[in-house]
């Protein structure tokens, strides 16, 4: 007799037993949809038992899920929200209406699937989008908010058939699984388009604008691209970059009231001003401290550092201090080379496997002579810094969502 597993054996069998695409990168990126399929069916299929509404993008994705999640729940509805990473726990993965699914929910749901688990041999990611799904179709939600893990064509998550996709944006990430050109990259996200569904699109791009109407027209989807909303209500996600995001969700809740949801214009405003307090979104455009004005942001690639090291020069400060790390399938140079000479930095090494090492990010810096402190640990690194900044300094801590993720104060 087996006696059975602890929470903390339940999250080392599904982070240990499998690959992992956030522990070890590429190697655990699975070019078909075939185990999340077979998952699903020995589950009865939970992704046909509840609405859901698709969403994919570079950039924004998580920040416009949540956001849609708080809308939703602002009218009144049950909602389910499936997103990923996570910061601190596991469980902030499977929410509904805020709350995280229970530690004795992923315990059981691995116990109970035990064999099907051994015998189709799911990644960590299709395990954990099988148990969402489970989740959310025994807890009967109204409708769902599903965040694509990466890409959109093959992610587990693609087995949905939503209200309405919603497309973000596209930018070069996780190239060297999607392709190396924005039309490559946006064929991939276009891939979450289904026959008959609307798709919106947040943010256009002339250069990817075809393959999306392309698509949508093969699908005979409505499309929509969301730039041209004038005005956007506030949100309490601060960075200027949410405006993008608010477009998007916008549209998106124009198509769900054309389909008979009723979302009325205060629930959308509530939502928006609420989104950190009911759906428990972390780390974006976060004040750790006050003085010196600290903040931290997951924001990793190239087009997100764009916008952060933008909005960084716009604000007030005597000295711009940075504490960075990443991790070793990223393009570092691109973003040291965005990085003002008059910023102070310093360097640190989140604990993921997948972390690029400090002697790796001191090469390049030095490479670019680019002038750097070096300090391994993360909090190390934001707790000295902060010592040595006077009160009018403005301090930056990310270049990785892990960074950001082991800062003790969040």
């Amino acid at each position: 007799y087996l006696r059975s597993m602890n929470y903390q054996e339940t999250l080392d069998f599904l982070f240990q037993a499998l690959p992992m695409y956030q522990r070890v990168g590429k190697a655990a990126f699975k070019k078909d949809l075939s185990n999340t399929i077979a998952l699903c069916e020995h589950l009865d299929n939970p992704q046909d038992k509840f609405k859901s509404i698709h969403v994919a993008g570079t950039n924004g994705k998580g920040s416009s899920s949540h956001m849609l999640s708080a809308i939703l729940q602002a009218s009144g509805l049950k909602v389910g929200l499936y997103t990923s990473p996570h910061l601190k726990n596991f469980t902030e993965r499977i929410r509904i209406n805020g709350k995280d699914i229970s530690r004795e929910a992923v315990v059981s749901f691995v116990q109970n699937q035990k064999e099907a688990i051994e015998s189709i041999q799911p990644s960590f990611f299709e395990m954990t989008v099988a148990m969402a799904f489970d989740y959310f179709a025994n807890q009967q939600v109204d409708i769902a908010v599903i965040e694509v893990g990466l890409g959109g064509r093959l992610d587990s998550t693609n087995i949905i058939t939503p209200e309405v996709s919603l497309i973000t944006n596209i930018g070069y990430d996780h190239m060297e699984m999607l392709g190396d050109t924005l039309p490559l990259i946006a064929r991939e996200k276009a891939g979450i388009i289904k026959s008959g569904v609307p798709v919106v699109i947040s943010e256009s791009i002339p250069e990817v604008n075809p393959v999306f109407e392309g698509v949508a027209k093969e699908c005979a989807s409505q499309l929509s691209y969301a730039d041209a909303k004038e005005d956007t209500p506030n949100t309490d996600l601060k960075g200027n970059y949410q405006s993008k995001n608010i477009r998007g969700v916008l549209k998106v809740v124009d198509v769900l009231r054309d389909q008979g949801w009723s979302i009325n214009q205060n629930s959308v405003i509530e939502g928006l001003q609420n989104v950190t307090g009911v759906t428990g979104l972390k780390g974006r455009w976060q004040q750790l401290n006050d003085k010196p004005l600290t903040i931290c942001d997951t924001g990793h690639n190239k087009e997100a550092f764009e916008y952060i090291i933008d909005q960084l020069l716009s604000l007030e400060f005597k000295q711009l201090h940075m504490v960075l790390g990443f991790v070793n399938d990223k393009n570092v140079e691109d973003l040291l080379r965005m990085i003002p000479e008059t910023v102070s930095l310093t360097f640190c090494q989140s604990t993921v496997p997948r972390a690029m090492s400090l002697e790796v990010v001191r090469s390049k810096a030095e490479a670019l002579n680019i002038e750097a402190d070096y300090i391994q640990q993360v909090n190390e690194a934001i707790t000295t810094v902060s010592a040595n900044a006077s009160k009018d300094d403005l301090i930056f801590v990310g270049g990785s969502t892990f960074v950001v993720a082991e800062i003790d104060n969040l």
